[in-house]
C-alpha cells in the first residue's frame, strides 16, 4: 500500500525541497500541495490523504487551525507539522490536537525522512 501524502506549506521552496527529498522513499506518493490552511482544507477533502505534511505558521489559517478543523472529520489525515519554529509551545500544542510530532524545518532531511520511512513501511505491513 502506498502512504498518500498532502503537503501544506507557503514557502514554495520548502516545499519544493520536501518534495524532492520524499522521492527517495518507497511506497511514498504526494497527492497534493496547499499553499495556505484554506486550500489544505478543501483539497484534504477532495484528495484524502493519509498523512499531511502540515506547516504551523501560514497566514490566514494557520497549521494548528486546520488540524483543529480536521479533528471533527470521519476520515481526517494524520498529521506532522513541520516548522521553523520548533519550540516547546507549538509541540505541545501539536500534541494536544493528535499530531504524530513536529519536525523543526532545519533538520527536516534527517528527521523527515526515517520517519516517513517508517510510515510508509507500517502501512504496507498492515495492507490486507
Amino acid at each position: 500500500m502506498t502512504l498518500r501524502i498532502m503537503l501544506v506549506d507557503d514557502n514554495l521552496t520548502f516545499m519544493a525541497s520536501v518534495k524532492n527529498t520524499l522521492r527517495l522513499v518507497p511506497n511514498t506518493l504526494v497527492v497534493a500541495e496547499a499553499h495556505n490552511g484554506r486550500e489544505a482544507l478543501a483539497l484534504a477533502q477532495q484528495c484524502q490523504p493519509d498523512l499531511m505534511l502540515l506547516d504551523i505558521v501560514m497566514p490566514g489559517l494557520t497549521g494548528l487551525d486546520v488540524a483543529r478543523e480536521m479533528q471533527g472529520w470521519a476520515h481526517a489525515p494524520q498529521v506532522l507539522f513541520l516548522s521553523m519554529h520548533d519550540n516547546e509551545s507549538y509541540r505541545l500544542a501539536a500534541q494536544s490536537l493528535g499530531a504524530l510530532g513536529l519536525v523543526g524545518k532545519a533538520n527536516f532531511v534527517t528527521e523527515l525522512l526515517p520517519f516517513i520511512t517508517g510510515l510508509a513501511e507500517a502501512s504496507i505491513e498492515v495492507a490486507p
